[in-house]
């Protein structure tokens, strides 16, 4: 069966494209059950997916089904590409981290066919060959679906437990020349990187209130050194890539497996293309050699989750797991390895006060990374942030697009920490960070900041200036 494996775009403010993998793992486990799949990622696109099925069909190779994947903040934009493909003749089955956690929310949509619960490469094999051999779709674990008008709930699919026993991502099905490059917010790496990215490990045990991870789940399961370099071998000599970045919650959660990933990329001679870690790695799980062994190992710049600058708040209310000395320490540690360092940064968390969120900026301030990546709280679904707002707070956001993580709005009030006390202190966060004079020298006397002058100057309004807001 030809399957259409479809990513909706997304319309935050942030201009950074990376390959969406997840849909990479899907499409080559389809195709190695002898399916074809194709991906349509609408975010690099220039035709609507409308196009793309009728091509399909008037070349008389129609797609049997539309597999579309939806992160919170996207759930409209895959209703929206649901009921296209339908009213094209499409069953449709939507998967992915929000319709984990509300499955039922999608199943209420007349144009939506099936959901999918849980990890999918598994279940998607299964639900595409019941489709083609015309056999009912039932006890595919994690499936949801109409039958005789009632919708038939199933269990979260189960995880995969060995890593190493799925095929590796389908890079070569993605139009890789039209991503731009791993790095966030205002870097000025090259922005036509051949930029693939690549998951070494899957889930995270920590349990941060804010952080949604329903899909991989509370465990951490690792794949082998040996395959996670021959992926990387594969990205490198034969697909030309020009920068790889890890996108695993948590990569280093075991120490000696990370030290022997970095020193198998040396012996390989892997470590001519730099890499970066995209997500923020804990810094609770490092040492100094573990840093001196990534840097030699061709890794350019690594973040780190900081979160907040408040012991209290980092301890009791976001349950993160370390201390601000490890913070202090995995930095220190990283710059004299002669790495670049990037700091993700909460504002208005639960119980913040205007004092917990100074002393973030004064952290900010303290640790001075290359980057510092500064948020506001979103209160996602499925987190136990979420649970707590339910019962104390008040979350003004009425549409799941306003869960975007890069946004300028306060989502939430609860007790004293207000809207406006949040929005005022993360811009505040970016303009003392940002503004100092030998910070704003430097970006001044970068190339890149005049090639992109439009996109500086539309970050500088959306950091230091905003808007005003109405809110219900």
């Amino acid at each position: 069966m030809r399957v259409l494996l479809a990513s909706p775009e997304p319309k935050v403010w942030s201009s950074r494209k990376h390959i969406p993998l997840g849909l990479g793992y899907l499409a080559a486990c389809l195709r190695q059950a002898g399916h074809e799949p194709v991906i349509f990622d609408a975010a690099v696109e220039d035709e609507p997916v409308e196009a793309v099925i009728e091509r399909a069909a008037e070349a008389r190779r129609p797609f049997g089904l539309i597999g579309i994947s939806a992160t919170t903040p996207l759930i409209p934009d895959a209703w929206e590409m649901a009921e296209t493909a339908k009213k094209l003749g499409l069953p449709t089955i939507l998967g992915g981290p929000h319709l984990t956690i509300m499955p039922l929310e999608s199943m209420e949509k007349p144009f939506v066919d099936y959901v999918f619960k849980g990890e999918g490469e598994h279940g998607l094999v299964e639900l595409v060959e019941a489709l083609e051999k015309g056999r009912h779709p039932g006890g595919i674990p994690g499936l949801f679906f109409r039958h005789n008008g009632q919708v038939v709930a199933s269990d979260c699919s189960p995880l995969v437990e060995d890593l190493d026993s799925l095929p590796f991502p389908a890079h070569d099905l993605f139009k890789i020349d039209r991503y731009t490059n791993l790095q966030p917010l205002t870097d000025g790496l090259d922005p036509h990187a051949r930029a693939f990215t690549i998951v070494t490990s899957r889930g995270c045990p920590f349990q941060c209130i804010f952080c949604s991870k329903p899909v991989t789940g509370h465990t951490w399961r690792a794949r082998s050194v040996e395959n996670v370099v021959a992926e990387w071998r594969w990205l490198v000599r034969d697909l030309r890539a020009t920068e790889i970045g890890l996108t695993d919650d948590i990569w280093n959660r075991d120490l000696e497996r990370a030290k022997a990933l970095c020193r198998a990329l040396i012996d390989e001679g892997l470590n001519t293309v730099p890499w970066i870690t995209v997500h923020g790695m804990k810094v609770n799980y490092g040492d100094p050699e573990l840093y001196q062994l990534m840097k030699a190992a061709g890794c350019k710049r690594v973040g780190f989750g900081v979160e907040s600058g408040d012991e209290y708040i980092l301890k009791h209310v976001i349950k993160k797991g370390q201390t601000l000395e490890q913070v202090r320490d995995a930095f220190r540690w990283a710059k004299a390895a002669g790495l670049e360092t990037m700091g993700f940064f909460i504002f208005g968390m639960p119980h913040e006060t205007e004092e917990t969120m100074d002393k973030t900026i004064e952290l900010a301030l303290e640790l001075d990374p290359e980057l510092a990546n500064f948020m506001l709280a979103a209160p996602f679904p499925g987190t136990e942030m979420w649970d707590i707002l339910q019962r104390e707070g008040r979350i003004f956001s009425q549409d799941w697009r306003d869960f975007a993580i890069h946004d300028e709005r306060a989502r939430f009030e609860i007790g004293e920490m207000t809207a406006e006390l949040a929005e005022r202190k993360w811009r505040e966060a970016y303009r003392r960070f940002y503004m100092r004079p030998g910070r704003l020298l430097k970006r001044l006397l970068r190339w890149d900041t005049w090639q992109h002058a439009p996109t500086r100057l539309r970050d500088f309004f959306r950091f230091f200036v905003g808007h005003r807001r109405v809110r219900a």
